[in-house]
């Protein structure tokens, strides 16, 4: 389910995916929290060693003119128009490893580079 859809340049909605077990665990710390207005809000800024930045964190408020909200696998994912735009087609997916455990945007079909850390990448705007 998605409220507030956006449209790119050509009329298609711009939509983001969530696996299983980024919604999986987006879900448990929803309920960990006690809190079902809790999702996660995804942001691209520019910065970082390779002009832009991934931003993710936790919030519990939003702006239903500006904000696209996504219910993918029961969880709640929320962006600004000028971030979907950028990850549109995209994939949010969960991981976990040595030196932690993240939300992590993967299969950008926009990111033409990225860094060894995958927060930091590069856009190609043809796509």
């Amino acid at each position: 389910m998605i409220c507030n859809p956006k449209q790119d340049d050509e009329g298609n909605e711009m939509l983001v995916y969530i696996t299983p077990r980024a919604a999986a665990r987006l879900n448990a710390i929803t309920k960990s929290d006690n809190n079902p207005n809790l999702f996660l809000r995804v942001t691209v800024e520019s910065g970082g060693c390779h002009g832009f930045q991934y931003l993710m964190g936790l919030k519990d408020t939003l702006d239903p003119k500006e904000d696209t909200i996504f219910n993918l696998n029961g969880a709640k994912v929320v962006m600004d128009e000028m971030s979907l735009g950028i990850l549109k087609d995209s994939t949010i997916d969960y991981t976990t490893e040595l030196i932690g455990s993240q939300f992590k945007i993967i299969n950008n079909p926009r990111a033409s580079s990225s860094c060894g850390c995958g927060t930091s990448f590069d856009i190609d705007l043809s796509k």
